[in-house]
C-alpha cells in the first residue's frame, strides 16, 4: 500500500486532549469530529489538511487519555498515515483498531519541512520525501496488522474473514 501527501508538522507530547479536545467528544462521527481535530494548536489544521496528507510528529504522539477518538477525528480530517518519534502505546492500539495506519520513525523530523510531499511505503516501511529526494526506513507492520489496516480497521477485518470462513 503506498500513500503520498503534504507534510504537517508536530512536535513532541501531543496528546489525546489536544487532537480532540473534550468539549467536542459528544459525536463519534469521524467528519464532525475532524472539524475540530488539531484545533487547540493548529486552529488552521481542519481547513488546510487535503485527503491523504500525513502527519508528522515527535515523541510520544497521542499521550493521555485513551480516547478512541482521536485517531478517528484524524482519520476522518483525510490523514492518510502519522509517522512519529514514537507513540503512546494507547494510542497505537486504537490507531489500528480503526485503521490508520502509523509508522515510527526517529530521523523525519529532523530533516522535513511542512508542506513536503512523502510517499510512504507501508509494506516496506520506506519514506521517501518527494520534495528533496531523500529516503527514511522505518519498521512496516506484520502482514496481519497490514491486512487490518488494510480493511479498514479491527471491526471490517473481522468482518471480512467471518464472510472468508462461512463462504
Amino acid at each position: 500500500m503506498i500513500l503520498k501527501g503534504k507534510v504537517h508538522i508536530f512536535a513532541d507530547n501531543v496528546d489525546t486532549d489536544v487532537i480532540i479536545p473534550a468539549r467536542y467528544l459528544n459525536t463519534i462521527d469521524p467528519k464532525e469530529l475532524a472539524k475540530h481535530c488539531m484545533i487547540d494548536i493548529d486552529e488552521k489544521f481542519a481547513k488546510n489538511v487535503s485527503q491523504g496528507d500525513i502527519m508528522v510528529a515527535g515523541y510520544n504522539f497521542g499521550c493521555g487519555s485513551s480516547r478512541e477518538h482521536a485517531p478517528i477525528a484524524i482519520k476522518g480530517s483525510g490523514i492518510s498515515c502519522v509517522i512519529a518519534r514514537s507513540f503512546a502505546r494507547i494510542f497505537y492500539r486504537n490507531a489500528i483498531n480503526i485503521g490508520l495506519p502509523i509508522l515510527e520513525c526517529d530521523e523525519i523530523l529532523d530533516e522535513i519541512n511542512s508542506k513536503d510531499e512523502l510517499e510512504v511505503n507501508l509494506s516496506t516501511g520506506v519514506i521517501l520525501n518527494k520534495t528533496t529526494g531523500k529516503s527514511y526506513s522505518s519498521e512496516p507492520f506484520p502482514k496481519f496488522m497490514q491486512e487490518i489496516i488494510e480493511a479498514g480497521g479491527e471491526i471490517a477485518y473481522i468482518k471480512e474473514k467471518m464472510k472468508e470462513v462461512q463462504a
